[in-house]
């Protein structure tokens, strides 16, 4: 009897051990009253980010003075800013305007892995244009043979391996948990953080994955920013002539300012004490870096870069003189 009985309770818990075939996305609010508001906002921040980005792609492409190791970088900031964001808004805003929350366990694996992947493209992107701007600022003289065109290549095949490689650890590592509980994902997107806590499984091991690979490449490509623009505030202070005082600032500030934005909206979501923490803080700061971020950029580049306004002007007026 003893062992039927035995048998019976384990027959019961296997079989309340479902697994998950699904997510359900709370969302930002469920005020009805906030859903079309908000939906007509995050689709003016897609457009933006898909005009401004791919504007930014076909200008480079385009204009033979913007064929330099900078824009090249550049040109595949946009690429990994317009995925970035293309992973997580449609979602969204499916979600504000047809109440569509649900998402597939497939589809919430798809979503993390290119969020993280480009995410992570981004990362390194804006190391490899601080190392860049340290060259041409530190070392012009040397800036052609030091930037060659296999150089510029390397890296930026190398953002992207270390971003795929990275997104595919994180999908292994959260995804080989098992899922038999709560399916109601805390957050608008499937958020790695908010995902694993829907576990049954033990996720000491996975939690311990996720915040030292995240930590090694934050602070890697960091401290390259960090020490590239530690040379090139030397090697500002050192120069007597004013015209190259200012040269060197311009030809850094946006990248600084794009540093500034991306780096500083990690800073609080992970530096802040755990005391401080709400799930709506996070919602907010992850708007901003899902979606804002990945429409600043292009803005932040078009309007701080007279090259940039420059290339603009110039194909506004050869559209023009077609059109005429």
């Amino acid at each position: 009897m003893l062992s039927f009985s035995l048998l019976q309770r384990l027959y019961n818990m296997m079989g309340n051990r479902t697994q998950v075939t699904h997510f359900l996305l709370l969302g930002l609010t469920d005020d009805p009253s906030l859903q079309l508001p908000l939906f007509i906002t995050f689709l003016l921040i897609y457009i933006i980010t898909l005009v401004g980005n791919m504007g930014m792609i076909l200008l480079i492409l385009m204009d033979a003075r913007l064929h330099t190791p900078m824009y090249f970088f550049l040109g595949h900031l946009s690429l990994a800013d317009l995925f970035y964001s293309s992973a997580v808004t449609p979602k969204v805003m499916a979600g504000f305007l047809v109440g569509d929350k649900v998402i597939s366990y497939n589809e919430c694996a798809a979503q993390m892995f290119f969020f993280v992947a480009f995410g992570s493209v981004d990362n390194y992107l804006l190391a490899s244009m601080a190392y860049d701007r340290y060259v041409a600022a530190c070392k012009p003289l040397y800036y052609a043979t030091t930037m060659t065109t296999s150089v510029c290549t390397w890296l930026i095949i190398g953002s992207y391996i270390i971003g795929f490689v990275n997104a595919s650890i994180h999908i292994g590592d959260t995804f080989q948990l098992y899922f038999c509980g709560s399916n109601t994902v805390h957050h608008f997107f499937c958020d790695i953080p908010a995902v694993m806590v829907l576990s049954c499984s033990d996720r000491q091991v996975s939690e311990l994955v996720l915040v030292s690979i995240v930590s090694f490449h934050m602070v890697f490509a960091f401290i390259v920013i960090w020490i590239s623009y530690a040379f090139i505030f030397v090697t500002i202070l050192k120069m007597r002539s004013t015209a190259g005082h200012h040269k060197a600032v311009s030809t850094c500030a946006s990248h600084f300012t794009a540093v500034s934005i991306f780096y500083g909206t990690a800073l609080f979501m992970y530096v802040q004490p755990n005391s401080s923490h709400s799930m709506d803080t996070d919602k907010i700061a992850s708007v901003f870096y899902t979606m804002v971020i990945p429409m600043l950029n292009p803005l932040v580049y078009s309007l701080r870069n007279k090259e940039v306004k420059s290339a603009f002007k110039k194909v506004v007026l050869e559209a023009k003189s077609l059109l005429l």
